[in-house]
C-alpha cells in the first residue's frame, strides 16, 4: 500500500466526516420545522435517489438479496431507533455536543462485542471505555445537569454501538450494500408510519434541503468506504474524528453555538479514548 494511497484514504475520511456533519446540520435545520418521523423518511428516500443508481451500475440488484432475514430485521430496528434518536437529539441540543457523544461509539462497540460476538475485552480496552465515560460526563455536565435531554444522544450512541457490533456478525452472510439498503428501507417505512401523527406540508425549499441531506449522507458513506479501501483502518479511521471540528465550525457559523471549556475537554478525552480503542482492535499491517 503506497503513501499516496494512504493519503487519499485519509482525505476521503476527512471528506466523509465533513459530509456526515453537513447531513446532520441539515437534519437539525429541518427538525426545527418538521417532526422527527417526517425528517427521517424523505431524507432516506432522497438517499436512495443516489444509492440505487450506484448499485445498478456496480453490482446489480442481486447484491441486495437478504440471506439472514431475521438478522437484517433486527439490525434495521436498531438503525431506526438510532436514526430517530439522533434527529431528536439534534433538534434539542447543539450539534457539537451530539456529534462528540456519538463518537463514543468505538468504546461501546468493544463493550457489546462480548455478548454479541463472544469476543473478550482486554484490560486496556476497559481503560479506554472508562476514559470515554469520563469525557462524556464532562460534556453533558454543562449541557443541563444530566437532564433527560442530554440522555438522548447517549442512548443513540448505545443503540448505534449495539447495531455496529451486530453488523459485524451479520456481515458474515450479507453484503454491505444489502445491509445498508434494507436498514434504509426500514427507516423510510418507520418515518412514513408517523404520517397520521402530524406531518406538515412540505415546502419546495424544504424539499431541496431533504435532497441535499440525502446527497450528503449517501456521498459520505461512499467516501468512508473508499477511505477504508485505500488505507488501513488504524490509520484512516481516527481521521473520522475531524467530524467534531466540522460540527463545532458549522454550529458556530449557523447557530452561533460556542463550546465551552468543559465540552472541549470532554471532546479531547472522547477522541483519545476512541483512537486508542481503534488502535487496540485494528489488525496489524
Amino acid at each position: 500500500m503506497t503513501d499516496s494511497s494512504v493519503l487519499r484514504g485519509v482525505l476521503a475520511m476527512v471528506a466523509g466526516a465533513g459530509l456526515l456533519t453537513l447531513s446532520d446540520a441539515v437534519s437539525k435545520h429541518l427538525a426545527h420545522t418538521y417532526p422527527v418521523g417526517q425528517v427521517i423518511c424523505p431524507r432516506q428516500l432522497a438517499a436512495f435517489v443516489f444509492i440505487l443508481p450506484y448499485v445498478m451500475s456496480i453490482s446489480g440488484f442481486r447484491a441486495l438479496r437478504a440471506v439472514d432475514r431475521a438478522g437484517q430485521l433486527l439490525r434495521a430496528l436498531f438503525f431506526v431507533a438510532g436514526s430517530g434518536l439522533i434527529v431528536w437529539s439534534l433538534s434539542l441540543l447543539p450539534i457539537s455536543i451530539v456529534t462528540v457523544v456519538l463518537f463514543w461509539s468505538p468504546v461501546f462497540v468493544a463493550l457489546f462485542s462480548m455478548p454479541v460476538l463472544g469476543e473478550r475485552v482486554e484490560a486496556r480496552q476497559w481503560l479506554a471505555i472508562a476514559g470515554g465515560f469520563v469525557g462524556i460526563v464532562l460534556i453533558v455536565r454543562p449541557a443541563g445537569g444530566f437532564s433527560w435531554i442530554v440522555l438522548l444522544p447517549i442512548l443513540a450512541t448505545l443503540i448505534n454501538s449495539l447495531r455496529d457490533a451486530f453488523t459485524r456478525r451479520l456481515s458474515r452472510t450479507e453484503t454491505s450494500v444489502s445491509i445498508l439498503f434494507w436498514s434504509g428501507v426500514a427507516v423510510a417505512l418507520a418515518g412514513l408510519a408517523t404520517l397520521p401523527f402530524g406531518w406538515r406540508t412540505l415546502e419546495p425549499e424544504a424539499a431541496a434541503w431533504f435532497l441535499a441531506a440525502g446527497l450528503f449522507n449517501a456521498t459520505a458513506h461512499f467516501m468512508v468506504i473508499e477511505a477504508l479501501r485505500l488505507g488501513r483502518a488504524a490509520v484512516v479511521v481516527p481521521f473520522r474524528y475531524t467530524g467534531i471540528l466540522w460540527a463545532i465550525l458549522v454550529g458556530f457559523l449557523v447557530w452561533g453555538e460556542t463550546p465551552d471549556a468543559w465540552m472541549l475537554a470532554g471532546a479531547v478525552i472522547v477522541v483519545m479514548s476512541g483512537i486508542y480503542m481503534i488502535r487496540l482492535v485494528a489488525p496489524a499491517p
